[in-house]
């Protein structure tokens, strides 16, 4: 992974100075709040609803054992002893002390991590594939193109200060497992019939309130070009984008107006003047930033562990924890583990400073020290032993890490909702608790199969619902919590933006809800079908038609009903 020079390191150090200075003005009274406001956006830390909420970067998804331990310590002696992972790969404190956060940002410099670039209207935290660099269906290694341009647009003076925020995401891989199309702009990285490396380029992509799918702008440039290109991107946005309606600010809405022709052609004016200029990227500088990403020393083993298949063959908790929890690798011999941060009762996303010390620990004993972070919001071991897996499991197991739920309908996206965040309309984690509640028999999951079931506490969609087969949003109707239930999103190569159903449901409706959609999956099926083959080839009226049907009855549920999803 990369690691920090010298001037990384003053650059950092220098903001954290900076900020200590900004908060003894702000708590001497010589700063107001709104002054304070910008300042301390630019730092990751937000007012929330009872108080500050720090987030810090995690460029790319990539940790270290040592950073993960150092994030343990924090969350122990700053917050309340857990941390809250977020669809852009970072990390959110939701108890810090405002006089407290100066120590935290010096603690993070001390091993190489900040809160830049995770608030504010700038270019936030470039994400990318959580098996980037063991992939078997990768075309090549995406990480050293986000640290390029996570070096290129940190402190970029001309971009600080946007319409709104910005947020790029890059693929690599035969599958996208980055959602680029959902991104202000979305990076594809190809190689041509000479083998050379380029870029397809889509923009004009988001969620929130308006969820539009990104448009290619451009379907191959040469990889030395793609920070002018880029640029010439940003500048199109930050002269052409609105200033005056925080809704209509994002990108997407000036693609939307412009249309992606008239959008390409102000872009491609405006790289006229940047192309072949000072930001162009030489081979050399691709090879120095590639270097920090070296493969670690994989043994040469066997692609297939004997003892590893004798376990799975004799213990069905352990073969339905590979078969949920493990994916392919491109050494034999090797693993990638995914580590369930959703397990029955705890807050998706969630992870404790003890479980943080176990992941770190378990980085160490079994992957090389390096851990990554997913937009699904649970933690990868990238380079785990076929033959080290059962002990894996074992740790796991024993800290709650190894429910064999990936990909499954409990495997949930969920942002803090309306227990934290100040701008949502409703709360999300009772929502996905009651769900986990009705579905907590894995063997009813595992015939149910793949689905993708995220939740956002308001049109913001931080967890991402509009990208999910099921998606749940938290509407406010006179003081009431409801919720919207859109089908048919989903996420990688065929991304789709769901659809609503109808009316919003009530809280204590919402589980019984997901229950209808379900059986008419289960009841309509062909072999092999997915929820979301099975909705595409329906439609969507007998879903429907399931979910609204008896819902008088349903509305009518006692109080005590109600509370089950209000605790």
């Amino acid at each position: 992974m990369y690691r920090y020079d010298s001037i990384d390191q003053q650059i950092i150090d220098e903001r954290v100075a900076q900020y200590r200075d900004q908060i003894a003005r702000h708590l001497a009274g010589d700063l107001s709040t709104d002054e304070l406001r910008p300042l301390r956006l630019q730092n990751g830390l937000y007012i929330q609803r009872h108080g500050p909420m720090l987030r810090i970067a995690i460029p790319y998804g990539m940790l270290s054992a040592t950073q993960l331990r150092k994030l343990a310590e924090i969350s122990q002696r700053y917050d309340r002893g857990v941390g809250h992972f977020t669809t852009r790969q970072n990390m959110q404190l939701n108890w810090p002390q405002l006089e407290q956060t100066p120590a935290i940002l010096g603690e993070l410099a001390s091993v190489e991590m900040h809160a830049v670039q995770t608030s504010g209207n700038c270019i936030r935290n470039i994400t990318t594939d959580q098996f980037a660099g063991v992939a078997p269906d990768e075309r090549t290694d995406p990480r050293p193109y986000c640290e390029l341009l996570r070096q290129w647009s940190t402190f970029h003076p001309e971009f600080a200060f946007l319409p709104r925020k910005f947020k790029i995401a890059v693929n690599a891989a035969a599958t996208d497992r980055a959602v680029i199309r959902a991104h202000d702009i979305g990076l594809e990285l190809l190689r041509d019939e000479g083998g050379e490396i380029g870029v397809r380029i889509f923009v004009g992509g988001g969620l929130g309130r308006t969820p539009i799918l990104g448009k290619v702008i451009r379907e191959f440039l040469p990889r030395q070009h793609l920070l002018s290109y880029l640029e010439a991107i940003l500048r199109v946005y930050n002269r052409y984008g609105r200033r005056d309606n925080m809704y209509k600010a994002r990108i997407k809405i000036l693609v939307q107006a412009l249309g992606i022709d008239d959008f390409r052609r102000q872009v491609e004016a405006e790289w006229a003047h940047l192309k072949d200029g000072p930001t162009t990227v030489p081979d050399t500088e691709f090879a120095r930033i590639a270097a920090h990403f070296a493969p670690p020393a994989w043994e040469n083993l066997p692609a297939v562990d004997e003892l590893h298949a004798a376990r799975v063959a004799g213990d069905l908790a352990f073969a339905n924890w590979v078969r949920r929890c493990v994916h392919p690798h491109r050494t034999p011999g090797y693993a990638a583990v995914t580590l369930s941060l959703k397990a029955p009762g705890a807050a998706p996303g969630d992870i404790s400073d003890t479980q943080m010390l176990v992941v770190a620990d378990l980085a160490d004993r079994f992957s090389f020290g390096e851990l990554r972070v997913t937009h699904e919001q649970n933690i990868v071991l990238a380079d785990v032993r076929q033959s080290d897996l059962h002990e894996v499991w074992q740790i796991a197991r024993r800290h709650r890490l190894a429910t064999a739920n990936i990909g499954l309908l409990t495997d949930i996206i969920c942002c803090p909702g309306g227990d934290l965040c100040a701008l949502a309309n409703a709360r999300s984690v009772p929502i996905a608790d009651a769900v986990n509640e009705k579905f907590d028999d894995l063997d009813y999951l595992y015939d149910i199969g793949d689905i993708s079931l995220n939740i956002s506490g308001c049109m913001n969609s931080c967890g991402h619902h509009h990208v999910a087969n099921i998606g749940i949003l938290g509407v406010d109707k006179h003081d009431e919590e409801w919720y919207q239930i859109t089908v048919g999103g989903q996420q990688g190569n065929a991304a789709a933006i769901g659809k609503v159903i109808g009316p919003s449901f009530h809280a204590h409706e919402v589980p019984l809800v997901i229950e209808a959609l379900v059986t008419v999956y289960i009841e309509q099926r062909l072999p092999s079908e997915r929820f979301i083959d099975t909705l595409q080839r329906v439609g969507i009226e007998p879903f429907k038609t399931r979910a609204y049907a008896g819902r008088d009855r349903r509305r009518g549920a006692s109080q005590e009903n109600r509370e089950v999803v209000n605790v």
